[in-house]
Protein backbone atom coordinates (compact mmCIF):
# COMPACT_ATOMS: atom_id res chain seq x y z
CA UNK A 1 0.00 0.00 0.00
CA UNK A 2 1.28 3.55 -0.74
CA UNK A 3 2.12 6.41 0.69
CA UNK A 4 0.98 9.82 -1.09
CA UNK A 5 2.24 12.95 -0.49
CA UNK A 6 0.17 16.02 -2.65
CA UNK A 7 2.06 19.15 -3.82
CA UNK A 8 0.82 22.25 -4.61
CA UNK A 9 2.36 25.22 -6.11
CA UNK A 10 4.11 26.40 -2.90
CA UNK A 11 5.16 23.26 -1.82
CA UNK A 12 7.94 23.21 -5.17
CA UNK A 13 9.40 26.41 -3.56
CA UNK A 14 9.88 25.50 -0.15
CA UNK A 15 11.77 21.61 -0.50
CA UNK A 16 14.90 21.54 1.01
CA UNK A 17 17.13 19.35 2.13
CA UNK A 18 18.46 18.88 5.47
CA UNK A 19 21.40 16.63 7.62
CA UNK A 20 19.85 15.91 11.05
CA UNK A 21 22.57 14.55 13.82
CA UNK A 22 19.23 14.18 16.16
CA UNK A 23 18.01 11.53 13.85
CA UNK A 24 20.92 9.94 13.44
CA UNK A 25 21.08 9.17 17.12
CA UNK A 26 17.67 7.93 17.38
CA UNK A 27 18.67 5.63 14.26
CA UNK A 28 21.72 4.09 15.86
CA UNK A 29 19.66 3.11 18.71
CA UNK A 30 16.92 1.37 16.21
CA UNK A 31 19.74 -0.18 14.32
CA UNK A 32 20.91 -1.85 17.71
CA UNK A 33 17.52 -3.51 18.08
CA UNK A 34 17.53 -4.83 14.08
CA UNK A 35 19.77 -7.26 12.99
CA UNK A 36 18.59 -6.85 9.71
CA UNK A 37 20.12 -3.14 9.64
CA UNK A 38 23.22 -4.67 11.32
CA UNK A 39 25.31 -6.02 7.68
CA UNK A 40 25.34 -2.89 6.62
CA UNK A 41 27.52 -1.34 9.50
CA UNK A 42 29.13 -4.60 10.88
CA UNK A 43 32.62 -2.63 11.48
CA UNK A 44 30.99 -0.08 12.86
CA UNK A 45 29.09 -2.21 15.45
CA UNK A 46 32.44 -4.41 16.50
CA UNK A 47 34.06 -0.67 17.43
CA UNK A 48 31.09 0.25 19.47
CA UNK A 49 30.08 -3.08 21.09
CA UNK A 50 31.54 -2.50 24.51
CA UNK A 51 30.29 1.21 24.74
CA UNK A 52 26.83 0.44 23.48
CA UNK A 53 26.48 -2.40 26.03
CA UNK A 54 27.39 0.12 28.84
CA UNK A 55 23.72 2.06 27.96
CA UNK A 56 20.66 1.10 28.97
CA UNK A 57 18.67 1.68 25.49
CA UNK A 58 15.44 0.09 26.96
CA UNK A 59 13.39 3.11 27.35
CA UNK A 60 13.87 4.09 23.65
CA UNK A 61 13.52 1.08 21.94
CA UNK A 62 9.95 0.39 24.11
CA UNK A 63 9.12 3.52 21.41
CA UNK A 64 10.64 1.60 18.17
CA UNK A 65 7.53 -0.91 17.59
CA UNK A 66 9.30 -3.22 14.39
CA UNK A 67 5.69 -1.99 12.30
CA UNK A 68 3.90 1.08 14.09
CA UNK A 69 4.63 4.29 14.99
CA UNK A 70 7.64 6.21 16.75
CA UNK A 71 7.11 9.63 18.52
CA UNK A 72 7.39 12.21 16.18
CA UNK A 73 8.21 14.43 18.85
CA UNK A 74 11.52 12.82 20.14
CA UNK A 75 12.94 13.51 17.02
CA UNK A 76 10.89 16.31 14.92
CA UNK A 77 12.92 17.36 11.56
CA UNK A 78 15.40 19.84 11.32
CA UNK A 79 15.05 23.42 11.02
CA UNK A 80 17.97 23.98 8.90
CA UNK A 81 20.43 22.65 6.60
CA UNK A 82 22.58 21.11 9.01
CA UNK A 83 21.56 22.26 12.86
CA UNK A 84 23.49 21.60 15.62
CA UNK A 85 22.78 18.15 17.73
CA UNK A 86 21.84 20.53 21.15
CA UNK A 87 19.94 22.71 19.12
CA UNK A 88 17.59 19.80 17.95
CA UNK A 89 17.55 18.20 21.61
CA UNK A 90 16.91 21.39 23.07
CA UNK A 91 13.38 21.25 21.00
CA UNK A 92 13.03 18.00 22.09
CA UNK A 93 13.05 19.45 25.90
CA UNK A 94 10.81 21.86 25.02
CA UNK A 95 7.95 19.63 23.42
CA UNK A 96 4.94 20.23 25.02
CA UNK A 97 3.60 17.57 27.60
CA UNK A 98 0.65 16.67 26.63
CA UNK A 99 1.04 16.63 22.49
CA UNK A 100 4.40 14.37 23.78
CA UNK A 101 1.89 11.99 25.96
CA UNK A 102 -0.77 11.63 23.51
CA UNK A 103 1.95 10.81 20.65
CA UNK A 104 4.05 8.20 22.95
CA UNK A 105 0.81 6.30 23.63
CA UNK A 106 -0.01 6.20 19.65
CA UNK A 107 3.75 4.62 19.51
CA UNK A 108 3.01 2.55 22.78
CA UNK A 109 -0.47 1.24 21.31
CA UNK A 110 1.79 -0.34 18.56
CA UNK A 111 3.37 -2.86 21.31
CA UNK A 112 1.54 -5.24 22.74
CA UNK A 113 1.47 -4.70 26.79
CA UNK A 114 3.56 -1.41 26.55
CA UNK A 115 1.24 0.84 27.44
CA UNK A 116 0.19 -1.05 30.86
CA UNK A 117 3.97 -2.22 31.68
CA UNK A 118 5.51 0.34 34.66
CA UNK A 119 7.14 2.45 32.76
CA UNK A 120 4.25 3.57 30.27
CA UNK A 121 1.96 3.34 32.98
CA UNK A 122 4.29 6.36 34.37
CA UNK A 123 5.04 7.99 31.39
CA UNK A 124 1.25 8.54 30.70
CA UNK A 125 1.33 9.70 34.24
CA UNK A 126 3.95 11.81 34.02
CA UNK A 127 4.80 13.21 30.34
CA UNK A 128 7.20 16.09 31.85
CA UNK A 129 9.05 13.50 33.50
CA UNK A 130 9.22 11.18 30.58
CA UNK A 131 10.43 14.10 28.23
CA UNK A 132 13.68 14.87 30.73
CA UNK A 133 14.14 10.97 31.00
CA UNK A 134 14.22 9.96 26.80
CA UNK A 135 16.10 13.52 26.18
CA UNK A 136 18.66 12.35 28.65
CA UNK A 137 18.64 9.15 26.91
CA UNK A 138 19.39 10.10 24.12
CA UNK A 139 22.04 13.06 25.01
CA UNK A 140 23.99 9.96 26.31
CA UNK A 141 23.82 7.88 23.23
CA UNK A 142 24.80 11.08 21.18
CA UNK A 143 27.81 11.43 23.04
CA UNK A 144 28.94 8.05 23.70
CA UNK A 145 28.29 6.49 20.19
CA UNK A 146 27.52 9.19 17.27
CA UNK A 147 29.34 12.22 18.14
CA UNK A 148 33.10 10.62 17.65
CA UNK A 149 31.98 9.54 14.10
CA UNK A 150 29.97 12.39 13.34
CA UNK A 151 32.50 14.55 11.04
CA UNK A 152 32.90 11.16 9.25
CA UNK A 153 29.19 10.88 9.06
CA UNK A 154 28.26 14.62 8.79
CA UNK A 155 30.91 14.46 5.74
CA UNK A 156 29.32 11.58 4.12
CA UNK A 157 25.68 12.94 4.39
CA UNK A 158 26.75 16.86 3.30
CA UNK A 159 28.03 14.80 -0.20
CA UNK A 160 24.65 13.18 -0.80
CA UNK A 161 23.01 16.93 -0.65
CA UNK A 162 25.69 18.04 -2.66
CA UNK A 163 24.97 15.31 -5.37
CA UNK A 164 21.27 15.19 -5.36
CA UNK A 165 21.09 19.19 -5.19
CA UNK A 166 22.98 19.01 -8.52
CA UNK A 167 20.49 16.25 -9.73
CA UNK A 168 17.90 18.46 -8.67
CA UNK A 169 19.31 21.41 -11.01
CA UNK A 170 19.15 19.28 -13.59
CA UNK A 171 16.35 17.02 -13.87
CA UNK A 172 14.15 19.19 -11.24
CA UNK A 173 12.09 17.78 -8.55
CA UNK A 174 9.96 15.08 -10.53
CA UNK A 175 12.83 13.61 -12.13
CA UNK A 176 15.03 13.64 -8.65
CA UNK A 177 12.78 11.62 -6.20
CA UNK A 178 12.65 8.69 -8.33
CA UNK A 179 16.10 8.73 -8.20
CA UNK A 180 16.56 8.99 -4.38
CA UNK A 181 14.89 5.74 -3.87
CA UNK A 182 12.98 2.80 -6.28
CA UNK A 183 10.30 3.24 -4.23
CA UNK A 184 9.39 6.71 -5.10
CA UNK A 185 6.91 7.27 -8.00
CA UNK A 186 6.08 11.00 -9.45
CA UNK A 187 2.90 11.88 -11.27
CA UNK A 188 1.22 15.00 -11.69
CA UNK A 189 2.50 16.73 -8.75
CA UNK A 190 1.63 13.47 -6.02
CA UNK A 191 4.90 11.67 -4.61
CA UNK A 192 3.67 8.11 -4.32
CA UNK A 193 6.18 5.67 -1.51
CA UNK A 194 5.78 2.21 -1.85
CA UNK A 195 4.85 1.47 2.09
CA UNK A 196 3.71 -0.70 4.66
CA UNK A 197 0.53 1.43 5.14
CA UNK A 198 -1.83 3.64 3.68
CA UNK A 199 -1.40 7.42 4.06
CA UNK A 200 -2.18 10.78 2.50
CA UNK A 201 -1.41 14.11 2.65
CA UNK A 202 -1.26 17.65 1.25
CA UNK A 203 1.54 19.16 2.04
CA UNK A 204 -0.39 22.59 2.12
CA UNK A 205 2.10 24.92 1.22
CA UNK A 206 4.68 23.16 3.89
CA UNK A 207 6.99 21.70 1.19
CA UNK A 208 9.12 18.54 1.69
CA UNK A 209 12.25 17.96 3.98
CA UNK A 210 14.70 15.29 1.93
CA UNK A 211 16.90 13.82 4.76
CA UNK A 212 19.80 11.42 3.79
CA UNK A 213 20.49 8.55 6.40
CA UNK A 214 23.31 6.82 7.09
CA UNK A 215 21.68 4.43 9.56
CA UNK A 216 18.44 4.50 8.63
CA UNK A 217 19.68 2.00 5.54
CA UNK A 218 18.45 0.53 3.62
CA UNK A 219 15.16 1.91 4.84
CA UNK A 220 13.02 4.49 3.15
CA UNK A 221 11.18 6.76 5.50
CA UNK A 222 8.34 9.10 4.73
CA UNK A 223 7.32 10.31 7.72
CA UNK A 224 5.96 12.89 10.52
CA UNK A 225 2.64 13.86 10.63
CA UNK A 226 0.88 17.08 11.41
CA UNK A 227 1.95 19.95 12.75
CA UNK A 228 5.85 18.48 11.89
CA UNK A 229 7.10 19.55 8.14
CA UNK A 230 6.53 16.28 6.17
CA UNK A 231 10.14 14.51 5.62
CA UNK A 232 11.50 11.82 3.49
CA UNK A 233 14.40 10.20 5.13
CA UNK A 234 16.13 8.14 2.57
CA UNK A 235 19.11 6.28 2.75
CA UNK A 236 22.46 7.93 1.90
CA UNK A 237 24.81 7.21 -0.70
CA UNK A 238 27.95 5.79 -0.28
CA UNK A 239 28.00 3.91 2.92
CA UNK A 240 29.78 1.03 1.62
CA UNK A 241 33.34 3.39 1.83
CA UNK A 242 31.94 4.70 5.13
CA UNK A 243 33.83 2.71 7.39
CA UNK A 244 36.98 2.32 5.92
CA UNK A 245 40.37 3.44 7.85
CA UNK A 246 42.70 5.26 6.33
CA UNK A 247 46.31 4.11 4.89
CA UNK A 248 49.31 4.16 7.11
CA UNK A 249 51.05 5.76 3.82
CA UNK A 250 50.09 7.16 0.54
CA UNK A 251 50.20 3.49 -1.34
CA UNK A 252 51.84 3.34 -5.16
CA UNK A 253 48.88 2.03 -6.11
CA UNK A 254 46.85 5.85 -5.18
CA UNK A 255 50.34 7.36 -6.45
CA UNK A 256 49.97 6.24 -10.09
CA UNK A 257 46.47 6.60 -10.33
CA UNK A 258 46.22 10.23 -8.85
CA UNK A 259 49.62 12.10 -8.78
CA UNK A 260 51.98 11.74 -5.89
CA UNK A 261 50.74 15.22 -5.18
CA UNK A 262 46.98 14.66 -5.28
CA UNK A 263 47.31 11.76 -3.46
CA UNK A 264 49.48 12.92 -0.83
CA UNK A 265 46.42 15.78 -0.20
CA UNK A 266 43.84 13.08 -0.25
CA UNK A 267 45.67 11.06 2.48
CA UNK A 268 46.31 14.14 4.45
CA UNK A 269 42.48 14.82 5.01
CA UNK A 270 42.04 12.58 7.63
CA UNK A 271 39.76 15.53 9.45
CA UNK A 272 38.94 18.65 7.79
CA UNK A 273 41.80 21.05 7.12
CA UNK A 274 42.16 24.70 5.35
CA UNK A 275 44.18 24.91 2.08
CA UNK A 276 46.86 26.78 4.70
CA UNK A 277 46.68 23.86 7.13
CA UNK A 278 47.21 21.30 4.28
CA UNK A 279 50.52 23.12 2.82
CA UNK A 280 52.18 23.65 6.15
CA UNK A 281 51.49 19.64 6.96
CA UNK A 282 52.38 18.75 3.67
CA UNK A 283 55.71 20.81 3.11
CA UNK A 284 54.39 22.28 -0.18
CA UNK A 285 53.42 25.81 -1.71
CA UNK A 286 49.72 26.66 -1.00
CA UNK A 287 49.31 27.59 -4.51
CA UNK A 288 50.18 23.70 -5.23
CA UNK A 289 47.86 22.44 -2.57
CA UNK A 290 44.92 24.69 -3.75
CA UNK A 291 45.18 22.83 -7.01
CA UNK A 292 45.17 19.47 -5.95
CA UNK A 293 42.42 20.46 -3.90
CA UNK A 294 39.94 22.18 -6.87
CA UNK A 295 40.96 18.36 -9.07
CA UNK A 296 40.05 16.41 -6.19
CA UNK A 297 36.71 18.17 -5.29
CA UNK A 298 36.09 18.23 -9.06
CA UNK A 299 36.14 14.49 -9.53
CA UNK A 300 34.05 13.92 -6.20
CA UNK A 301 36.55 12.84 -3.84
CA UNK A 302 36.09 16.07 -1.64
CA UNK A 303 33.65 18.28 -0.34
CA UNK A 304 34.42 22.04 1.18
CA UNK A 305 32.27 23.93 3.38
CA UNK A 306 32.87 27.73 4.36
CA UNK A 307 33.25 28.42 8.03
CA UNK A 308 33.57 32.05 8.25
CA UNK A 309 36.51 32.84 6.33
CA UNK A 310 37.98 29.45 6.55
CA UNK A 311 37.41 27.02 3.44
CA UNK A 312 37.35 23.31 5.11
CA UNK A 313 37.88 20.62 2.85
CA UNK A 314 36.88 16.54 3.99
CA UNK A 315 37.13 13.52 2.01
CA UNK A 316 33.35 12.35 0.26
CA UNK A 317 32.58 8.34 0.77
CA UNK A 318 34.83 8.08 -2.64
CA UNK A 319 37.78 9.83 -1.05
CA UNK A 320 37.76 7.79 1.77
CA UNK A 321 37.67 4.88 0.23
CA UNK A 322 40.20 5.85 -2.39
CA UNK A 323 42.31 6.63 0.62
CA UNK A 324 41.85 3.22 2.91
CA UNK A 325 42.13 0.71 -0.47
CA UNK A 326 44.75 2.53 -2.68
Amino acid sequence: MPSRLRFGEDDFLRCRFAVSPLWETQEVVRTLKRPDRHGYHAHWLRLIRTAAAGLDLAPLWLLMPRRGHSPDWLCPPPTGPVTGFEEELAAVRAADPEAAREDTARSLADTPGALESPRGRAWMANPEQMIRELSEVMEEVWHTLVEPDWPRLRALLEADVAFHSRRLAEVGLGGLLPEINRRCGWSEGTLTVEWKGEHERNLDGQGLVLMPSVFSWPDLVSSFDPPWQPTLVYPARGIGGLWAEPADRTSDTLVRLLGRGRSAVLTALDEPATTTALAHRLGLAPSSVSAHLTVLRDAGLLTARRYGHQVLYERTPLGIALAAGG
